[in-house]
This record gives C-alpha cells, sequence and structure tokens, in this order.
C-alpha cells in the first residue's frame, strides 16, 4: 500500500465553540498525525505514518470500524477478503466471501498487532489551527472535554452515517428506517424496500 498523501485541512471558518480551560490534558495528547476516523481508511492511514516513524494517533466517534459494526448481523461481503486487508496483515477467511463478523474480528487483530492508539466514542467538536500546529478538541461519552495538537490532521469519516434522503412526504416518520440491522422486528408486516440493487434485494429476501 502507498504511503498516503497527508493534506493540511483548512480550518479558517470552524469557531471556536468549547472552553477550552475545561479540556482534559493526556499523555499521548501530541501526534504527528492525527487521524479522524477508525475505520479501515483511517487505520490504514495511522499504520502507513507509523511505519514512517510518524506518531499517529486516532479518535472516533464509534467504535473501532464502526459502520461495519452497523452492518446487518448477518451480512456477507461482495467482496473477496484481500480487498480487504489493510498493513500487509493478511485476512483469511472460512468461506470464498468474508462476514461481517469476520470483519470486526480482522480489524481488531489489525489495531492490536500494530498498536494503534485509538480513542473511541470521541466526538470531534472543534480543529483550529493551521499546517503543523492544529489543535483538536473532543468530548468523550462521559461529557469531559479533550485536548490535542497534531502536525497533520487526516480526516477519514466515511459516508455510512448520510443516508440517503429521498426528501418525500412522510419520510421523517418513526417506521421509517434508513439503516437495516435483521429481519426479526419486522415478523409478520407489510414492508417496503425503497431500493433494487444488492442491499435492498438481500433485506427484501430476509
Amino acid at each position: 500500500m502507498k504511503t498516503p498523501t497527508l493534506l493540511p485541512l483548512p480550518v479558517d471558518q470552524i469557531p471556536e465553540t468549547l472552553p477550552r480551560s475545561q479540556a482534559q490534558p493526556r499523555p499521548d495528547s501530541w501526534a504527528d498525525v492525527l487521524v479522524v476516523g477508525a475505520g479501515p481508511t483511517g487505520m490504514a492511514c495511522a499504520i502507513e505514518a507509523q511505519k514512517a516513524g510518524f506518531k499517529a494517533l486516532i479518535v472516533d466517534k464509534g467504535c473501532l470500524v464502526n459502520s461495519i459494526y452497523r452492518y446487518p448481523s448477518n451480512m456477507v461481503f461482495f467482496t473477496t477478503p484481500e480487498l480487504l486487508e489493510i498493513g500487509d496483515v493478511p485476512f483469511t477467511t472460512a468461506l470464498a466471501k468474508p462476514t461481517r463478523l469476520e470483519a470486526l474480528e480482522y480489524y481488531r487483530r489489525v489495531a492490536e498487532h500494530y498498536h494503534l492508539p485509538i480513542h473511541q466514542y470521541e466526538w470531534v467538536k472543534t480543529i483550529t489551527g493551521e499546517d503543523r500546529n492544529f489543535r483538536v478538541t473532543t468530548t468523550d461519552r462521559h461529557d469531559a472535554i479533550h485536548d490535542y495538537r497534531a502536525r497533520k490532521i487526516v480526516l477519514a469519516t466515511g459516508y455510512y452515517d448520510l443516508a440517503n434522503q429521498l426528501d418525500v412526504p412522510g419520510e421523517d416518520l418513526e417506521k421509517v428506517f434508513h439503516y437495516y440491522r435483521e429481519p426479526h422486528p419486522y415478523f409478520d408486516m407489510d414492508v417496503v424496500v425503497v431500493g433494487g440493487k444488492n442491499s435492498a434485494a438481500e433485506v427484501a429476501l430476509d
């Protein structure tokens, strides 16, 4: 895998919205590269930074590979395992296509193999500063504020949280869902699946 190009983040217009005096210092609050997002891409960026001799830190508002964790419980990937590999760590599976559970186990193993410093369940609230001197504040699930310094910022937040909206009447009703976990809650109900590609077809078959 090629070493990613770490570009400075344009942050001129991000407001200072957190009381910095309340920020809680941490021993590892400084990094050469701070990665926002603990998905496969964010992990791969941190791994490559570490290989190049830089100190990396990952923060994520959810858990490790949070998007994959939120996939349907019994999901099987359409791709083969070698295409999901990062950090030159082999991904072996029982069958030709990996399952969600196998992927979760694999990325945990990668994180442990490289001793990746990952701060889970922290929301990034502000990013200020300039190239080689960024300041990042986050809040954790206990509402504590944390303050970080970094030379470079990598945004690897993905798009899973950005559901495709139809902008039609009724879309905001409680019975409308943009994410699917498993079929059991919909037993003996009439269900409309909007979409006609692979994921929609699998949901309908479930």
